[in-house]
């Protein structure tokens, strides 16, 4: 009677304490039985380009059986679940638990401060939940911290590659196109200026920060969808130091523009100057060597006296109009 009565007792307090869940659609759930979650395989090296060997064999997780959307399901009393949402999500890059920041601060390699805000598109991967959900205590955390040091350490680094773009057409090629085996590159205006290079290349800085930053799905579960930075701003003082610059920077590259410009025009004058001569010189050329070939075929076919009398006859109407005519020594003189 008395072990009935246990039985009994630990039937209702086993329906007591049964529960049944539901998983959301953007949701993914993982069990563990007495603390140890279940799992599939053991030691999966997820394979992310952006990790080294050495790396790949340090994070090491198992993969864990992951529960999809619906339900109910049932979680007995020694079990716990672990929901986690698995849709993007959006963070500013001043977010920090730690502490309240209204930006995150970095040096240029010109050694000046600069103010960097954005945001942050992630998502959990299903794939790994290992890392999220037990390998440490606040990976979100841990990812911020890993993007702003990379950040900082780009920012510092940084260097427009685009160079002396600016004022050269190429290194190997003049105005009008033809080579230049001697030139020589032009200044960079804004060189030292890296705040510049920085606005004007935000869309290379983020695509390098998702490069950088996709082995954060192998260390902590967590899939980077996209880097947006969009503001760099720098202290007052260097704001205005940096509006002054681009405006003489402006100014030199418009007078440039126009000088280039002109020069081109000049250029093309010339080559329509020459090109008129040379039409007008071979104009008048023409006339003479279509002669001369007509009186070396005559000479040729006929022989000098039919040269002559070629001649003869074209003198016929230089005599109609001639007032007159002195002969001396053979010859004529018509005027």
């Amino acid at each position: 009677m008395f072990i009935f009565g246990i039985i009994i007792g630990l039937l209702v307090y086993l329906a007591l304490r049964l529960k049944v869940y539901t998983v959301r659609p953007d949701q993914r759930a993982v069990k563990t039985s007495f603390g140890r979650a279940i799992r599939l395989r053991e030691g999966v090296a997820l394979d992310n380009e952006g990790m080294s060997e050495e790396e790949k064999e340090r994070y090491r997780y198992p993969q864990l059986k992951v529960i999809g959307p619906g339900g109910p399901y049932l979680k007995m009393p020694w079990e716990k679940v672990h929901k986690v949402t698995i849709a993007t999500q959006a963070v500013d890059l001043t977010w920090d638990p730690t502490k309240i920041q209204s930006t995150i601060e970095a040096v240029t390699k010109d050694n000046l401060t600069t103010g960097v805000n954005g945001q942050l598109r992630y998502r959990v991967s299903e794939s790994n939940l290992y890392p999220y959900l037990f390998g440490v205590s606040s990976p979100m955390e841990h990812v911020m911290g890993y993007f702003v040091s990379v950040l900082r350490e780009r920012i510092a680094n940084f260097v427009d590659p685009k160079g002396n773009e600016l004022l050269t057409p190429t290194a190997e090629e003049g105005l009008d196109g033809s080579d230049v085996p001697d030139a020589t590159p032009a200044v960079e205006l804004s060189e030292g200026v890296s705040i510049n290079d920085l606005r004007k290349n935000l869309p290379l800085l983020n695509s390098y920060m998702e490069q950088q930053c996709e082995s954060t799905v192998g260390r902590y579960g967590i899939e980077l969808d996209a880097a947006l930075i969009t503001e760099i701003d720098p202290p007052g003082e260097v704001d205005r130091a940096l509006s002054a610059i681009n405006s003489t920077r402006n100014q030199v590259a418009a007078e440039i523009s126009t000088a280039r410009a002109d020069a081109e025009q000049q250029i093309t004058m010339s080559k329509r100057a020459v090109d008129i001569a040379t039409n007008n010189a071979e104009a008048e050329v023409a006339p003479l060597r279509e002669l001369a070939n007509t009186l070396g075929d005559i000479k040729e076919k006929g022989g000098s006296g039919a040269l002559k009398a070629y001649v003869r006859n074209l003198k016929l109407p230089l005599l109609r109009r001639c007032t007159r005519v002195v002969q001396t020594l053979g010859e004529e003189v018509t005027s």
